[in-house]
């Protein structure tokens, strides 16, 4: 009996032992992450906004929603990942909140650039034509159907909170069919159709296909370093799922692989500013905005009298 719990404090000591390794290498990680993402992000929607005559994006729309997109996730939940890992848990109704915004937002993202790939190669500017209307409701439709699929296991209460993902999660506790069934329809109208989008249209963008009708200066010229980066920042969450997919006993996927996927799905939001800055005319419109702010914080030496000196 000694030796069961020798064993067994031996065990927990092991569990405590790394999770602390773990904390104290996360922590500073979601905090670069959230203040570049909230810093970033909030400083470009700033410049589309304020400075919008200062570069030219005939696209600007999909790119628009991508921003809010990423600044509302660094301001929400990955700030709310950070307070659950440091205080280990999320209390609820906050955990469903959670859960539902991190999947909105992972489909209005994925939408989104699935948007701008399809205006690229079809050459559809945000104004101007008819068919910009139907590629804004498109972009609302993202944000839509992600709250609705989100809103599924909150309704069903599948939610509970998970260390290695540092929020709450879903978890299938009873039947394999219903996660399959849930898991397949949300992958394949969320994930997979924008997913099979983003990769023909811009495949056939870069071989001439396309009509995009875009100067090289323009905004939307950063559309493949934006896909190149999402997808490599998506790879473990779709690998996540897929493993969960094919594990008939319910049980989650590795727990350093959960982990990875929040943090690589974080990263991508904290690095899509700097991806904007990569464009030349937009970096001199955050330069501009800069300025000013600085000019007005110290206003210049105004002439106020003169006093005349006699030899």
């Amino acid at each position: 009996m000694s030796s069961v719990n020798a064993s067994d404090n031996i065990t927990q000591s092991a569990e405590d032992y790394w999770f602390k390794i773990e904390k104290s290498v996360l922590a500073p990680i979601l905090t670069t992450e959230m203040v570049l993402g909230v810093l970033g992000n909030g400083l470009v929607l700033i410049v589309k906004v304020a400075r919008k005559d200062h570069f030219h994006c005939l696209y600007w729309l999909p790119l628009f929603s991508l921003t809010i997109s990423d600044f509302l996730c660094s301001i929400l939940i990955i700030c709310g990942s950070l307070l659950a890992l440091l205080t280990e848990g999320q209390i609820s109704p906050w955990c469903e909140v959670v859960s539902l915004l991190k999947f909105t937002f992972i489909t209005s993202s994925i939408g989104s650039i699935a948007v701008l790939c399809i205006q690229r190669f079809m050459g559809i500017p945000s104004k101007g034509k008819k068919l910009s209307v139907l590629m804004a409701v498109a972009c609302v439709a993202s944000w839509c159907t992600g709250t609705i699929f989100g809103a599924v296991p909150v309704a069903y209460r599948w939610i509970r909170y998970d260390p290695a993902e540092m929020l709450c999660a879903v978890f299938w506790e009873n039947s394999y069919s219903d996660m399959l069934v849930y898991i397949l329809c949300a992958f394949s109208i969320c994930i997979f159709a924008p997913f099979l989008l983003i990769v023909s249209c811009s495949v056939l963008t870069c071989v001439g296909f396309g009509k995009d009708c875009s100067s090289q200066g323009d905004l939307s010229s950063i559309t493949p370093l934006l896909v190149i980066l999402y997808l490599l920042c998506c790879v473990p969450f779709a690998a996540s799922e897929l493993v969960l997919l094919g594990r008939p006993d319910l049980s989650p996927s590795p727990q350093w692989l959960r982990s990875l996927s929040s943090v690589m799905t974080y990263l991508d939001c904290s690095l899509n500013p700097f991806i904007y800055c990569t464009n030349k005319d937009f970096r001199k419109a955050v330069l501009v905005l800069v300025w000013n702010k600085r000019r007005s914080t110290f206003p210049d030496p105004v002439l106020t009298g003169v006093t005349r000196l006699e030899a």
